[in-house]
């Protein structure tokens, strides 16, 4: 079925259907635009969320990124700021696919349909004309044929007049005759432009109209299958961003379970890091020792009150306690009015354990400068060399400045170097001092043995480097009771175990409240380590009590 045949008298309608469906293309691509700048705005606001939450100072100044819930956090806002690109993506596709395209392909088709519309008014135009012709000549024609009729009547009347002159009655024939043969001509033109009409007529609505109807049909049908291929842009333009948008929810989920103040896991990759609760302690540990018993001061009987080895202020081997930056009494008691340091190069403002860690910290970062310095000499060095063997390349003299700045570097970098060691000897030694005077009452967990290779996946949070490699103690130490309590904990009774601990080492416990192990031997965990370096373990053929921390490896339930 074709609008030529079935729809050959509804030029009005076909008029008015093609300009509806110009109309509904016009509408959509109005649709699309106005869509694209709802995407452009949304995505503007999330990016302008994402910025205002992102943290604004660098990771590596921020104590908070080290927690995995802040990791996870900006994962998470990184992440919604991949969505929000992909909203913009998607924004662009639609505005070249859909915008541009169906609005250059609208303007054409208007242009087409003008064209057709106004060649179906030129022959509608052309037809009305022959009709008025016909019209023209049938009216001739009736006219010449009355007034041939009253002619021939006069004539006759005449003729039959015996009162008229025989030239008034030739004079009356010969009119006749010629109306006669006037109306014989009008006659004559009239059955022509009849014929010529119906021709017209013929070709107008079986040939030319047809034509022009279904080039309108074409022309619509056209451009409803582009409108339904624009249609299909806009699911189009959403399933392309549907599989980065689905990894960006992927990440965001990702981020969510990366939280875990147990076991944290870094939200780029599958490398486990210290627990949260771990990382708080690494950030804040002060380093300093315990302060020990406030003993009872007996002020009615006149005797020498000798200070208290175990108070705040007084060491435990009764000499006066040394005022320096790491062993004041305000930082000793930690319940103390803090007082507004100074910031020093040493770091001696921080607390022992914080000075030590940003003191190594230094340390590693100007030994990694002096190693590029050193690298950099060499560099220009083999050039100079090169530059003397091949002169063309090059002068070798335009490097003696660089040369020199760079051992002035070295130089410097050298000086820089032995200072940090010589702070973090300071600093350790006075780590290992404190925590002597806070295991004065407790006897210090033996180090590993030297000869035995250090075990990273040990928890030895609690144990640092330089510590790994000092003597272990006395025997007379090992000895000394580390719990008074111990006893009492074990007439307790026996609770569930909240882990399991591989042994490391060979441990024999001599002391009072300790147990020994065998090098590789499986222990049930029943206490963490609180601090102070020992665990409390249960062995499988019974019995409990302490071994070293870092002696073992430990896996919590």
């Amino acid at each position: 079925m074709d609008w030529g045949t079935e729809l050959w008298d509804q030029f009005e309608v076909l008029e008015r259907h093609t300009q509806w469906g110009l109309d509904l293309l016009d509408r959509y691509v109005k649709f699309v635009k106005e869509r694209t700048e709802v995407e452009q705005a949304y995505a503007k606001q999330l990016r302008s969320l994402v910025k205002k939450y992102l943290p604004k100072r660098p990771a590596k100044d921020d104590p908070e990124s080290k927690f995995s819930q802040q990791q996870s956090f900006v994962q998470i806002l990184q992440e919604v700021n991949d969505f929000a690109g992909q909203r913009e993506l998607v924004a662009e596709n639609l505005s070249v696919r859909v915008c541009l395209e169906l609005t250059k392909y609208s303007q054409e088709m208007k242009q087409e349909r003008k064209m057709h519309f106004q060649e179906g008014r030129r022959a509608q135009q052309q037809l009305e004309n022959g009709f008025k012709q016909l019209e023209n000549s049938k009216r001739k024609f009736e006219r010449d044929c009355r007034e041939a009729e009253k002619a021939a009547q006069t004539a006759e009347r005449l003729d039959q007049d015996i009162n008229a002159t025989k030239a008034d009655v030739e004079k009356a024939k010969q009119q006749a005759h010629l109306r006669s043969h006037m109306a014989e001509e009008s006659k004559n033109e009239y059955a022509a432009q009849l014929q010529r009409f119906n021709r017209d007529q013929a070709h107008f609505y079986f040939s030319q109209m047809p034509q022009i109807f279904d080039k309108l049909q074409d022309m619509d049908e056209r451009r409803a299958t582009r409108l339904g291929a624009g249609y299909g842009l806009l699911s189009e333009a959403e399933l392309e961003v549907v599989p980065i948008i689905a990894k960006c929810l992927e990440g965001m989920k990702v981020a969510a379970n990366a939280v875990d103040p147990k076991n944290a896991l870094d939200c780029s990759s599958t490398v486990p890091l210290p627990q949260d609760s771990h990382v708080l302690i690494e950030l804040h540990k002060s380093g300093f020792a315990r302060p020990g018993d406030v003993e009872f001061e007996d002020f009615s009987q006149p005797m020498n009150r000798a200070p208290s080895d175990s108070s705040l202020g007084t060491p435990s081997d009764g000499r006066p306690e040394l005022r320096g930056p790491g062993r004041s009494r305000t930082k000793r008691w930690p319940f103390g009015k803090k007082n507004k340091t100074v910031v020093t190069e040493d770091f001696s403002h921080l607390p022992p354990e914080q000075q030590r860690k940003r003191l190594q910290q230094q340390l590693e970062e100007r030994s990694r400068e002096l190693q590029k310095e050193v690298d950099q000499r060499e560099a220009l060095k083999k050039m100079k060399d090169v530059y003397e063997k091949t002169p063309q390349m090059g002068d070798p003299a335009s490097l003696e400045p660089q040369i020199a700045e760079t051992l002035s570097n070295i130089e410097r970098l050298k000086l820089e170097v032995q200072k940090y060691e010589a702070w973090l000897a300071e600093a350790e030694s006075r780590v290992l001092s404190n925590r002597g005077d806070s295991l004065s009452r407790h006897a210090r967990p033996p180090d590993p043995p030297a000869s035995a290779p250090p075990d990273s996946s040990s928890n030895s949070a609690s144990q640092d480097t330089k510590e790994s490699s000092e003597e272990p103690p006395s025997e007379e130490s090992q000895d000394t009771p580390i719990y008074t309590e111990f006893d009492e904990d074990f007439e307790e009774e026996p609770t569930s175990p909240i882990g399991h601990c591989v042994a490391i080492y060979h441990f024999e416990g001599s002391s009072e409240g300790t147990i020994s192990m065998a090098e590789g031997e499986d222990l049930s965990l029943m206490e963490e380590d609180k601090g102070d370096g020992w665990t409390r373990v249960r062995r499988k053929e019974g019995g409990e009590g302490y071994v070293p921390t870092s002696y073992l490896r430990v896996t919590l339930n």
